[in-house]
């Protein structure tokens, strides 16, 4: 049983119906939970609670994002697409722009997007917004849990002061707990109902409240013993991935250069049943999460003069890949005789990470940039993404790729079932995904 500050904390197991009535502690109220952010956290979480018996006030800025919704127009793994053709439009699901719904929740999670700008320092923008929303209309009574990934001290910073400021006291008038998000948009593997939560509160009766209303939603919950403990843990399980992420990429640099596949060293160490996780190099890491959320931590440290030299190292690593595939595209190219400056290129797959149709962050943007600048003919290939702009530059999915002969096609994301026997015709491959083994002639970073 894990210790916080000199008391037991115990991890409320999930195993069945049995188990929670007879450990976990009871629902403080029946009010409806509301959802602060419908995004990629926010809509799962939503449908979540509401498989597991809650009423849900989804609230979000955008009404084109409740519209769309509504019309099932979201990104979801198949599961959570069920579920909310199960929801949408019931009397237990409640969809609004209108945060004066708020006072009739008896529990409001926060769920919005924290990145960084283009100088890789944190836009809190939208979460003080979110807090300072929640916060205006919060009544006595409320359980309030924030997931964003952000700073330690957030949570203290944007709703423990500012509710004290309002004479709304944690743990006496109002609860408050801060409880990372875990949610690994497409993964089927790992659905965030499957995936323990991990949560810590202001105070014990903070937890417990936040505990009672999360606990439906994950097999089980983790307690440490503040919201600053519950902060720091989401950003060392993503700095701990970023950190392997830019030593697999390395890794694959000097396998290149010592006439080795990278991906036959990794999955011979994988071998090792202990000591030992298998990361793998790419064209760069994508998404909310990896290249965002270290920076935090960064940008926290670094403001009070301290250094973290590995963390930085590694998200100056991550930050220049998708240069280094660019770089290796004008090798290949070189090497040919043909200049990149009128190369035909085609990147294939530009969404973050394969079945996402998710951009956010996607090395595919810069290399297709980069690419553009030098001059190269570009185009791009995506059956999930249409269109997208780079550069100010409008562009659209290539329906037919295999139609035509590239000087060169980089790969970048390859989603489930698609086809890719054409690439055996074209003259240059540049695999960044490592894993198209089977293509002959084929080349990696």
């Amino acid at each position: 049983m894990p210790i916080a500050g000199g008391r037991a904390l115990p991890v409320w197991p999930q195993s069945s119906s049995e188990d929670r009535t007879a450990t976990a502690p009871e629902p403080v109220d029946r009010r409806p939970v509301a959802i602060v952010g419908m995004g990629y956290v926010g809509l799962p979480t939503a449908l979540a609670l509401l498989a597991s018996g809650n009423e849900v006030i989804g609230l979000d800025a955008s009404q084109q994002r409740i519209d769309d919704i509504r019309a099932s127009r979201v990104d979801l793994v198949s599961d959570d697409h069920e579920r909310l053709r199960r929801f949408a439009g019931s009397d237990t699901c409640t969809l609004t722009t209108d945060p004066e719904r708020l006072a009739a929740a008896g529990t409001v999670v926060i769920c919005v997007p924290t990145p960084v700008d283009e100088h890789l320092v944190p836009d809190l923008s939208a979460l003080s917004a979110a807090c300072a929303t929640v916060v205006e209309h919060a009544v006595p009574g409320q359980t309030i849990v924030l997931t964003s990934t952000s700073y330690v001290g957030t949570t203290r910073d944007l709703l423990l002061r500012p509710l004290a400021d309002r004479d709304m006291h944690a743990g006496r008038d109002v609860f408050v707990a801060f409880s990372p998000e875990r949610i690994d948009p497409g993964n089927t593997v790992h659905p965030q109902n499957a995936t323990p939560r991990v949560v810590g509160g202001e105070t014990e009766e903070c937890t417990r409240r936040a505990v009672a209303v999360l606990k439906g939603s994950a097999p089980e919950v983790h307690q440490v013993g503040s919201p600053e403990a519950a902060e720091m843990c989401k950003l060392l399980e993503n700095t701990f991935r970023a950190v392997n992420i830019a030593l697999a990429n390395e890794f694959a640099t000097a396998c290149g250069h010592l006439g080795l596949e990278v991906t036959e060293v990794i999955d011979a160490a994988a071998t090792k049943p202990y000591g030992f996780m298998p990361f793998r190099p790419g064209p760069g890491v994508g998404g909310h999460c990896i290249p965002c959320d270290p920076h935090y931590l960064l940008w926290q440290l670094r403001r009070q003069r301290v250094a973290l030299p590995l963390i930085d190292t590694a998200m100056t690593a991550i930050a220049t890949r998708p240069r280094t595939v660019v770089r290796r595209a004008r090798e290949l190219l070189a090497d040919r005789g043909v200049p990149l400056s009128r190369a035909r290129v085609l990147v294939l797959g530009v969404s973050y990470k394969p079945d996402v149709d998710d951009l956010r962050e996607s090395p595919a943007l810069e290399i297709l940039a980069e690419l553009t600048q030098a001059g190269a003919v570009v185009s791009y290939t995506d059956p999930r993404v249409t269109e997208l702009a780079v550069a100010g530059k409008r562009m659209e999915s290539e329906a037919k790729p295999q139609a035509q002969i590239w000087d060169l096609v980089v790969v970048h994301t390859v989603h489930r079932g698609q086809d890719l026997d054409w690439l055996e015709g074209q003259p240059l491959v540049l695999d960044a995904t490592y894993r198209l083994d089977a293509v002959k002639g084929r080349t990696v970073v």
